[in-house]
């Protein structure tokens, strides 16, 4: 009897656990869906390109200011040189490709003058904020103190910042180096202008002696005398 109440129990539990439907694994690729969505829309199909031009005086006179001028705009005349001079300033560009992100980023145009040596104002990063199709430029105004050779790079870099929030990006583009000569109040060189002072202060150390004064008045006596 006991036999045959266990065998009963035993087929019910196997028809019960038969009839109920096993639950469905989740797929494996649920976790990546939305970093891929993140990634697509970082990477979008149109981009713009701009030029970035970026120009400087080559040679400046010592304890004089001038300017340093950086422009982010779009090269419709496809007029970009790459490196050239016009009334006294070096010019130097190149191209850029910049995503339109704009509907789902705020894109801001950062930008950065390091030039060891030489007072530059502003000395910090300074930002503007970018639009579709806008131009926009920076300047920084350099002052050098001494006659000398300075060499410096211009940083330009793009920060994307999520309209939905999130974390923001940021990304270098462009790093320009420059190169300028301060130089005296006659336009001298450093090194000319290091010697020039030097045969200067032997001239004058000699024209200072007493018997300098003497031995012209001797020389003059003679000449007019005609001995």
């Amino acid at each position: 009897m006991w036999t045959l109440f266990f065998a009963l129990l035993a087929a019910q539990l196997a028809c019960g656990l038969g009839s109920q439907n096993p639950r469905p694994a989740p797929p494996a690729t649920l976790v990546a869906q939305p970093t891929a969505a993140i990634h697509l829309s970082l990477r979008p199909a149109v981009t713009e390109e701009r030029m970035l031009t970026l120009e400087y005086p080559p040679t400046l006179r010592a304890g004089d200011a001038d300017v340093v001028r950086l422009t982010l705009e779009i090269d419709v005349r496809g007029n970009l040189t790459p490196t050239a001079e016009f009334q006294g300033s070096q010019i130097q560009g190149e191209i850029l490709q910049i995503p339109n992100i704009y509907n789902t980023h705020n894109v801001m145009a950062e930008a950065r003058l390091d030039l060891a040596g030489m007072e530059v104002q502003p000395a910090e990063t300074v930002s503007e904020t970018l639009l579709p199709g806008q131009k926009l430029t920076f300047y920084w105004s350099i002052r050098p103190a001494e006659v000398g050779h300075y060499k410096g790079t211009v940083w330009f870099y793009l920060r994307f910042i999520p309209r939905a929030g999130g974390a923001d990006s940021r990304q270098a583009l462009s790093a320009q180096l420059i190169e300028i000569e301060a130089v005296t109040l006659f336009g001298l060189k450093a090194g000319l202008a290091r010697w020039l002072g030097l045969v200067g202060a032997v001239l004058s150390s000699v024209l200072g002696f007493p018997f300098l004064e003497v031995g012209f008045k001797w020389l003059w006596v003679r000449i007019r005398s005609g001995k």
